[in-house]
């Protein structure tokens, strides 16, 4: 659960905004996003082990904005292809920078030793890249969709739960197998 807890403001965002109101889709987003972040941050987690609940901060505050200053602005049907691009643009642009996003988050269970490994920092570059193709897939398969069948709520969250597990499964799985191939 604590792999997919920042990513719980976007979950929200998508359910709320399919089901009631994009506005309030982005609302609550930002205020899932928000706590979060003060949370962890009260926790003492270091800002690279909360670069999606940032993210989602400064998204959702954007988007809010937008939301209920012009509430039939026409993005407004593609909030959740536009929530994937903008998790797409973090993953990939935290890649552009050399500190995959999943780092911060890898060092809360891998013991010190490990974090300035060459392995440790490749494992974490290829499950971001993951993260961040499947973002991006995602996005681009929502904007279709929304697109040519705007009424299509459940696939719309379909779509959004596998653009999700599949990453967080490889994820979980991809670790434990990387090391054995290195250790072999």
């Amino acid at each position: 659960m604590s792999q997919i807890r920042g990513f719980i403001p976007w979950i929200a965002f998508v359910v709320i905004a399919a089901r009631v109101d994009w506005r309030y889709g982005a609302l609550a987003g930002f205020v899932l996003a928000a706590a979060l972040l003060t949370a962890d941050r009260r926790a003492g987690r270091a800002w690279d082990e909360v670069v999606i609940e940032t993210s989602g901060v400064v998204f959702f505050a954007i988007l809010g904005a937008v939301a209920f200053s012009v509430p039939d602005a026409p993005v407004k049907d593609y909030g959740p292809a536009m929530s994937l691009g903008w998790l797409a643009a973090t993953a990939w642009g935290s890649l552009a920078i050399r500190r995959p996003f999943t780092l911060g988050i890898a060092r809360r269970r891998a013991p010190r030793e490990v974090w300035e490994l060459p392995l440790f920092h490749r494992i974490n570059a290829v499950i971001t890249g993951v993260w961040a193709g499947a973002f991006t897939v995602t996005a681009a398969v929502l904007a279709v969709l929304l697109h040519e069948a705007p009424q299509a709520t459940a696939a719309v969250i379909a779509i959004k739960v596998v653009g999700f597990a599949a990453p967080g499964l490889f994820t979980a799985l991809y670790p434990d197998r990387a090391i054995a191939r290195h250790a072999a």
